[in-house]
């Protein structure tokens, strides 16, 4: 089906759901969702590639001389918002060219389609199923987030107790309008943490759904009284939120080649050598997982995050597991990241650090069976198991050092990301905390 017939389509579609406004939505190099709002006159000259927006004024994007860009919308993207009462609202995503047609190279979207090009002409397409982690807080008179929690339920607690599960419901009917098909969704182990699980599908696809969840949750939440936040850890002393990375690859005609039944624990090699990728350059993407200073105190031992460098098929400690199905539910679940990450940018470096191991045919080390947060430090040395940065300086510096996931984002965005976290890191250094009045002041 060529563009065209696509076009007049939505253009028809629009036309009968009555839709008024059109969001053009993208996302910045820092994983903000931006959007240009156009009423559904206008739908047929952004539909033509015809909407400009000055670049200038995205946090990472281009310099004043260099402002002027197009917003190209993916037709596949198209939903109408349900949350609307007067007015209806729908949106496309879209991919930022420069003037001259070309792809821009800052825009994290087209970053991921590179890297998912790469793939292809590999004979492979990566697919993946996020598990979004989130807290819902209280507001104050004013709309203010607080971190009061809404409940003080724990993991898979139910109603009553359960005072976030109505608004839980409502984000997974809006999301169900909007296309997602939804797995499962629980509360999770601190008070006010819940997960929603959408089902895999390829990474674009993906990636685009993760930013339109953050969306939805929100917005949901808001409408509830509640402040829905994807902080990493809001709060000292529970656990942090993660969004693990559930990843396989398939050929090009679509069976997983992570399967395999003759070997042992019934993983193909193509599977054991991404899993060698992923390691290998585990401190470096980190960086692009992990990329905000809150991401490190998360990061910890004892809250069930991971820490150590390491795999198992058979406990859910170590940085990486697989999980139990096999088949072509086989799969990788990658456990770092967080919901702070840009889901374009963590998944290009993934893939291209898996994509590495494919090539250089890279073996993961011996798997790790026992748990890994009971381990001591002499047992860690012993195995030579690495870990994790612990702070965003320290995974700055992997990154520089590291070639390969560095190419993976170009220079340009390589350059963005590097510029943002730096300047993160010394707003952070000058901050004075509260732990440290607390712990210092009357002291010395």
């Amino acid at each position: 089906m060529n563009y065209q017939k696509n076009k007049e389509e939505l253009l028809r579609k629009v036309e009968e759901l009555e839709v008024e406004f059109i969001h053009l939505q993208f996302t910045d190099i820092v994983g903000i969702m931006k959007d240009v709002t156009i009423t559904v006159e206008q739908l047929e000259k952004a539909l033509d590639n015809k909407i400009m927006f000055d670049g200038s004024s995205i946090d990472g994007f281009v310099r004043i001389e260099e402002s002027d860009m197009y917003l190209i919308p993916d037709l596949s993207t198209f939903a109408v918002f349900p949350w609307t009462n007067f007015h209806k609202e729908a949106r496309l995503i879209c991919d930022v060219y420069n003037m001259d047609g070309t792809p821009f190279e800052g825009c994290p979207r087209n970053t991921l389609k590179k890297m998912l090009k790469e793939a292809e002409e590999m004979g492979y397409k990566l697919m993946v199923g996020p598990e979004c982690e989130f807290f819902l807080f209280n507001t104050d008179e004013k709309g203010n987030p607080s971190l009061e929690t809404h409940d003080d339920a724990g993991y898979f607690d139910l109603a009553p107790v359960d005072l976030g599960g109505d608004a839980r419901n409502q984000m997974i009917v809006a999301l169900k309008e909007m296309g997602f098909r939804i797995e499962a969704s629980h509360h999770e182990g601190a008070p006010g943490q819940h997960e929603i699980d959408f089902e895999y599908d390829d990474a674009l696809k993906t990636a685009d759904n993760i930013m339109t969840f953050k969306m939805v949750v929100r917005i949901i939440a808001q409408r509830n009284g509640l402040h829905a936040t994807f902080m990493p850890k809001p709060k000292i002393g529970v656990n942090g939120s993660g969004m693990h990375l559930n990843m396989s690859l398939a050929d090009l005609e679509g069976k997983n080649v992570f399967n395999d039944q003759e070997e042992e624990l019934k993983l193909s090699e193509t599977a054991y050598h991404f899993l060698g990728g992923l390691m290998k350059h585990a401190r470096a993407y980190t960086v692009l997982t992990n990329p905000t200073v809150n991401s490190y105190k998360r990061l910890v031992p004892g809250y069930e995050a991971p820490v150590l460098i390491a795999w198992s098929a058979s406990n859910r400690s170590p940085l990486i597991r697989i999980p139990a199905e096999r088949g072509e539910a086989t799969r990788i679940e990658l456990r770092s990241p967080d919901p702070s990450a840009n889901p374009y940018l963590a998944l290009a470096a993934t893939l291209k650090a898996g994509l590495d191991g494919i090539v250089n045919k890279i073996d993961p080390p011996e798997q790790v069976t026992s748990n890994i947060y009971e381990m001591g430090a002499e047992e860690i040395e012993e195995r030579a198991i690495d870990r994790l940065p612990i702070n965003l300086y320290q995974a700055l510096q992997e990154l520089a050092k590291n070639e390969i996931i560095k190419s993976s984002l170009g220079e340009h965005v390589y350059r963005r990301v590097v510029s943002a976290a730096q300047y993160e890191w010394k707003e952070y250094s000058k901050y004075v905390s509260q732990w440290e009045l607390d712990r210092y002041l009357r002291k010395y």
